[in-house]
């Protein structure tokens, strides 16, 4: 068997993770910084041990020469989501980046695995330069939501636990929590829609409350006492209603007033 200097052949790979850790946590603070929605809750990285890397060629009937071209997954980061729509979002900005190259994507959220398994893998292709010069190694990009990567690390750990032989009766609790998981996330983001519907009705109802007030302001000068009384009645009815509807056609109607009075 050939001897493999690990110490030369994974060091490309360490300086391949730091580097994808500092771009997608750069990323993700350029967002948080211009004010736009960042669908990247955290970032992290590993490098596949010698011993993990030798199991897998063993399985896998890969010679030492081959094993950096056919294992793809010696230098990997995993980026966490707090909801499943961002993992589409995070796939996007993989995609539309130059300075690496997609090989491969593997969709284990819509098509999750029997185990229960559940997240986004990207095979990329990425540059480097290095103290012998440029080389292109492949790595790994993981992208799950938090809940899906709770549910995987328990699931690793007790498969380590039982060298990959989990017992039945555990692997159904496990496949039984994966789909709970899924439902949380799934429920988080119906929860989020709703909460983001409330607050841009909120914001329109405070934009035609706005728009109202001055109105009735201006037309305080110039419209009849009783016109006045009957208007600010009308008002606090429709506010007090929480009637977006009625609160629009209640504003429609004091800007049809104003126009009529040129104000």
């Amino acid at each position: 068997m050939e001897i493999i200097n690990w110490k030369e052949l994974l060091y490309p790979y360490e300086q391949a993770v730091e580097e994808l850790l500092l771009k997608f946590n750069n990323l993700d603070k350029e967002c948080r910084h211009l004010g736009i929605y960042s669908p990247i809750d955290s970032v992290s990285g590993r490098l596949k041990k010698p011993a993990s890397i030798l199991d897998k060629a063993g399985r896998k009937h890969i010679p030492p020469e081959r094993i950096e071209e056919e294992i793809e997954d010696i230098a990997g980061i995993r980026i966490l989501c707090q909801f499943v729509e961002d993992i589409q979002k995070v796939v996007d900005m993989v995609r539309v980046r130059t300075d690496m190259t997609i090989v491969q994507e593997k969709d284990y959220v819509t098509n999750m695995k029997p185990s229960g398994y559940r997240s986004y893998h990207i095979i990329i292709k990425y540059p480097l330069s290095t103290a012998l010069g440029p080389k292109v190694i492949n790595a790994e990009i993981q992208i799950r939501t938090n809940a899906m990567n709770f549910w995987a690390t328990a699931e690793h750990s007790l498969r380590y636990k039982y060298s990959g032989n989990i017992p039945e009766d555990i692997q159904d609790r496990l496949t039984n929590c994966a789909g709970a998981a899924f439902h949380l996330d799934q429920e988080m983001s119906t929860i989020r829609g709703e909460i983001t519907n409330a607050q841009r009705l909120n914001e329109i109802r405070s934009s035609m409350t706005s728009n109202i007030l001055e109105n009735i302001q201006k037309l305080h000068f110039v419209a009849k006492l009783e016109d006045m009384d009957a208007i600010n009645r009308e008002f606090v009815d429709v506010w007090n209603s929480r009637d977006i509807d009625r609160l629009r056609e209640f504003n429609e109607k004091l800007n049809v007033m104003v126009e009529v009075y040129r104000i």
